[in-house]
């Protein structure tokens, strides 16, 4: 099937490619995408494209790789240049998602439809940038996908639709943010189907109670404070997979954390203090908390490769009664 309703596509990362994809699967035509400039990556650091770039490559779409849209900030010329093109290019509407750069009113004004934003999470809960981080992180029973016509605010546009799904007791951002992107490419498709249908998309206000803000995640919030309870911290672990990942020091060698849940491991066999070490073993690395305990079944040392605990341990002599810290000390 193909459609008329043409759509510029503006996203960075695998959540917004996620889109694209079902966009152009759809058979709407995208005759521009924006994303940002390549960035150093991977060992070698070397420049490389971003998910929604490669996405758009290979279907043949024209691809803008503005660093900014601000005609008074830092790169006034490229962002003149690249609202010179989105004037020059026609279509009827504009789709974002997860983007990274900010939407000025002057480009919010240049689509006729508007400009339509694909948020990871329930609005207006955890506007922002890392809302699905920071639902797992705060113990939400659910989050979901909210669909708004974006406004100068910061995610503050009213609401097209939305969908709602729960947050496991295993899941990680990975698991969420695949269980989002693709929940997130069925609502635009829709919502571009009955925009191209009736013309007209109805929204609502955001209620007005409610709002948090899902800060960026900084690196140093990746080290774990033991004197959180275990709950927190299991919490912590789960949201920040693959990024930053969670830390603990041992013996002044950082490991990374993975796979954590609450456990009912007695810890009474020691005087154990918030990051003693209970028991490790094949099951697992069971770590006393600030209130009740860990069990930690995948870990990393620096260099190494996440390893099931079985294998970890065969390397790494983790055993009971050890203490792991927060920071290096």
């Amino acid at each position: 099937m193909t459609h008329s309703l043409r759509v510029i596509f503006a996203g960075t990362p695998e959540f917004a490619a996620t889109a694209l994809e079902a966009i152009v699967a759809a058979g709407f035509p995208v005759p521009l995408v924006l994303t940002q400039p390549d960035r150093p990556a991977g060992r070698g650091m070397k420049l490389a494209a971003s998910a929604v770039k490669r996405t758009a490559l290979e279907h043949g779409i024209a691809v803008a790789q503005p660093p900014s849209l601000r005609r008074e900030g830092k790169y006034p010329a490229e962002a003149a240049a690249a609202l010179d093109q989105l004037n020059a290019t026609p279509h009827d509407v504009m789709v974002v998602a997860a983007y990274g750069l900010l939407l000025p009113q002057e480009v919010l004004d240049i689509p006729p439809h508007g400009c339509l934003n694909i948020h990871g999470s329930l609005l207006p809960r955890w506007r922002g940038a890392a809302p699905i981080h920071r639902a797992i992180q705060a113990g939400d029973a659910r989050t979901g996908i909210t669909i708004m016509k974006m406004d100068a605010g910061l995610d503050t546009g009213p609401m097209i639709s939305e969908s709602a799904v729960p947050i496991g007791a295993t899941d990680t951002y990975t698991t969420m943010h695949d269980t989002l992107a693709a929940l997130g490419a069925k609502l635009i498709v829709e919502a571009l189907v009955e925009l191209e249908r009736s013309g007209k998309l109805d929204a609502t206000p955001q209620p007005a109670e409610g709002a948090t803000y899902a800060q960026k995640i900084a690196k140093e919030e990746a080290a774990l404070d033991w004197s959180q309870s275990a709950d927190v911290l299991a919490r912590q672990i789960r949201a920040f997979d693959p990024f930053p990942g969670a830390v603990a020091q041992w013996n002044g060698t950082p490991l990374k954390l993975w796979s954590a849940q609450t456990t009912d491991a007695p810890t009474d066999e020691f005087a154990v203090a918030p990051g003693t070490i209970v028991s490790a073993g094949a099951q697992g690395v069971v770590v006393a908390c600030g209130d009740g305990a860990i069990r930690v079944t995948e870990l990393q040392k620096p260099g190494g490769k996440r390893l099931p605990a079985r294998e970890f341990l065969a390397g790494v002599e983790l055993r009971a009664g050890q203490t792991l810290s927060s920071s290096e000390s």
